[in-house]
């Protein structure tokens, strides 16, 4: 048993700093563009390509910053910019349940890529469901179009040299890669036990209930529970290694991502928004709903798929 024990921790922590290691060539890179673009102004002079769907989001021009902000870092800077915008409380919501599906869209896009999923399909999927979704809210919430579009919030950052943005971004950096560190070793070692011990059976079997009403197969289980509880950036490295080591069925990989990309860190990013005085029930709800509804529309369209296909080949039969 002590053996047992030792080996699943030893296989673990291999595994975890494997992935984490991965986790880093992905997120280094791309976080340090992405601050350049933000030191260069770059970024800010793309609203342009977010200011002609402003109108049927119901959202005023400004909100285009905190968007393409959330759309290309995360959260945490997007959050910033709405507490320096004038908004309402109904815009910031709206806002909010936007960016909780598509924030941080290429970097997490990446990580659906490496872990068997198309990045552009899941790049384009997750911005036409948040898209619909918030459309859908801004009608129940009942928030009317605003009227003259007012001018995006003028930039005004302190001059900063790059020598102290590239010290604060490596700081930062440090920061993030400790805690998912922190995160991800522990994580695999537990899993590795887990598996030693069959425990995971009786735990994809705890959620089953949850897993079909969401229309997700059994095998997916501890993927979604993970993405779920750690989001894509946190529990990237397990759901990598987990697709590298196991064989899962095509249908089943597609219907996880496309659930965990509409529906992930269940816990954190909603949290997030709260000190703004979000209602709480427009942080999980719609997404969470948005997400079981878009696999069961898969469903369908593989029933009207395979049922067409079976037609034209009986009916080339009966020809033939």
């Amino acid at each position: 048993m002590r053996q047992k024990i030792m080996d699943s921790i030893k296989n673990g922590l291999k595994r975890g700093m494997s992935g984490y290691l991965w986790l880093l060539k992905i997120l280094v890179p791309i976080s340090l563009g992405t601050a350049l673009l933000v030191y260069s102004g770059w970024l800010y002079s793309l609203d342009f390509l977010i200011q002609p769907a402003m109108g049927l989001l119901h959202l005023p021009a400004s909100a285009a910053l905190p968007l393409i902000i959330g759309l290309f870092t995360g959260i945490y800077g997007a959050i910033g910019a709405m507490a320096a915008l004038p908004l309402t409380l109904d815009q910031m919501t709206l806002i909010a349940i936007f960016l909780l599906i598509s924030h941080n869209i290429i970097q997490e896009s990446i990580v659906q890529g490496q872990s068997g999923f198309n990045p552009v399909a899941a790049a384009c999927f997750r911005l036409i469901m948040s898209i619909l979704v918030t459309v859908i809210a801004a009608f129940f919430m009942d928030v009317a179009p605003p009227g003259m579009p007012g001018a995006t919030a003028a930039q005004n950052t302190a001059a900063v040299s790059l020598g102290s943005m590239l010290s604060g971004w490596t700081w930062d950096m440090a920061g993030l890669g400790l805690q998912i560190f922190l995160i991800i070793m522990p994580l695999m070692v537990v899993m590795e036990l887990m598996k030693t011990f069959h425990l995971i059976q009786h735990l994809v079997k705890a959620i089953s209930p949850i897993l079909s009403l969401m229309g997700l197969g059994r095998s997916t289980g501890v993927l979604w529970l993970t993405a779920a509880i750690f989001g894509l950036t946190y529990g990237a490295a397990v759901i990598v290694e987990e697709t590298r080591e196991n064989t899962f069925d095509r249908d089943d990989l597609n219907r996880l991502h496309l659930s965990i990309g509409i529906n992930h860190a269940m816990i954190e990013d909603p949290a997030l928004f709260l000190p703004l005085g979000i209602f709480p029930f427009w942080l999980w709800v719609p997404r969470l709903v948005a997400a079981i509804m878009a696999i069961y529309l898969l469903h369908i369209v593989n029933f009207i798929r395979k049922f067409h296909a079976q037609r034209t080949g009986h009916k080339k039969f009966c020809n033939h």
